[in-house]
């Protein structure tokens, strides 16, 4: 399982700076705001950025509205042993890796404001 989240705005997926993380990882990159997130992250998304919907709470809100409890679960999932990225496994269920999807969404949100966020 997993969450497809995409930023949009005017019914077109957001342009953002390239990227290659993510569940499905475009070989040379992607520059389009739609990110497939490992459901292992679940924990944290419930734990650290909000207790009933997860990283659900997005869906339908604008990038600049989600942008301060971002922020803020960012800085909770940091600190903690094992807050490293694990590039060895991207759907490990660490700090580091929930706290790195969360980075590129904001990351995302900061240069899309007026996106919406959509998902599955």
């Amino acid at each position: 399982m997993s969450y497809d989240i995409s930023l949009v705005k005017d019914g077109k997926t957001c342009e953002v700076n390239k990227y290659q993380k993510g569940g499905i990882i475009a070989i040379d990159g992607s520059t389009k705001a739609d990110f497939t997130i490992t459901y292992n992250y679940s924990f944290f998304f419930h734990n650290f950025l909000d207790k009933r919907r997860g990283i659900r709470w997005l869906y339908g809100k604008t990038a600049k509205e989600t942008t301060p409890r971002l922020e803020k679960a960012i800085d909770k999932l940091s600190g903690w042993v094992g807050d490293g990225i694990y590039e060895k496994d991207y759907w490990a269920p660490t700090f580091g890796n929930a706290r790195h999807a969360l980075e590129i969404l904001l990351d995302w949100a900061k240069q899309n404001p007026d996106g919406v966020w959509e998902g599955d």
